[in-house]
């Protein structure tokens, strides 16, 4: 086997840790919660079904890329090791992928901004369709789930309202606290 394919086996074998970390956010039709991995293919669904929600034009691969790649560092426990995980790449993909995990951190870019606020409205909904389950384990404030969504609203018009609504329904059944 070359090199450039042992560095890329390897990389997606170390991706398979995903599947054993745990997020708040519950599966839909089961009772456990989702992990890295399920949550990562979800966003990838999401980037190219809504694509032209986009409030400016976007690269749809671009924002693929980034939403399957952006929790990998969390196998390390921490975006500090985002250097260890990627380095397990041939140089050019370390290059690439290292940097579509340091555009989706910085959020400056119409495709980061676009895979940010799907990152947010994901959970929001499996959490809402779930009869707000977690924000009620965890006594979840109404305006904190607003605050954490708000700064994103610019990236898709339409995906904003939705998330506004989906927060004062939710607020409205006493899911979220006032």
């Amino acid at each position: 086997m070359n090199e450039r394919l042992k560095k890329q086996l390897d990389f997606m074998l170390e991706l398979d840790k995903m599947k054993s970390i745990y997020r708040q956010t519950y599966v839909l039709h089961e009772d456990r919660k989702e992990n890295d991995a399920e949550h990562s293919w979800h966003l990838a669904i999401l980037a190219f079904m809504l694509e032209e929600y986009a409030a400016e034009p976007i690269d749809t691969l671009k924002v693929i890329k980034m939403v399957l790649l952006h929790d990998v560092v969390e196998i390390d426990a921490g975006d500090t090791y985002a250097q260890r995980i990627f380095g397990l790449l041939p140089d050019d993909q370390r290059d690439e992928y290292y940097a579509l995990w340091r555009e989706f951190e910085d959020d400056i870019t119409y495709e980061s901004r676009f895979a940010s606020i799907l990152d947010r409205m994901q959970p929001l909904l499996l959490n809402y369709t779930k009869g707000g389950i977690a924000w009620k384990e965890h006594g979840v404030h109404k305006e904190q789930v607003l605050s954490r969504n708000r700064p994103y609203f610019d990236a898709s018009h339409e995906l904003a309202e939705v998330i506004e609504s989906v927060i004062e329904d939710a607020a409205a059944k006493g899911w979220l606290k006032a």
